[in-house]
């Protein structure tokens, strides 16, 4: 679930291992370039964070925030 924390929407996401973490991240990757908005993503063994926040509009949370966290979380039905 994603949260509103400090202008931003952040979701921990866990995995079995690091290789499912990177396919992840590569996929979230692509999603962020076809949106031209991204993401910050932190990388830990089998954890990936994900926080959204549209810079161009002063850090605040925009419909392209909620436009993407959508998409990313298509990726997780995609991938089971």
């Amino acid at each position: 679930m994603w949260k509103n924390t400090d202008n931003k929407l952040v979701r921990k996401f866990v995995f079995k291992d690091f290789i499912e973490v990177m396919g992840f991240v590569n996929k979230v990757a692509i999603l962020s370039e076809k949106n031209n908005h991204h993401p910050e993503i932190k990388i830990t063994y089998n954890t990936v964070t994900i926080e959204l926040t549209t810079h161009d509009l002063g850090n605040i949370i925009s419909e392209k925030d909620h436009l993407l966290s959508s998409e990313i979380d298509k990726l997780l039905w995609l991938q089971k």
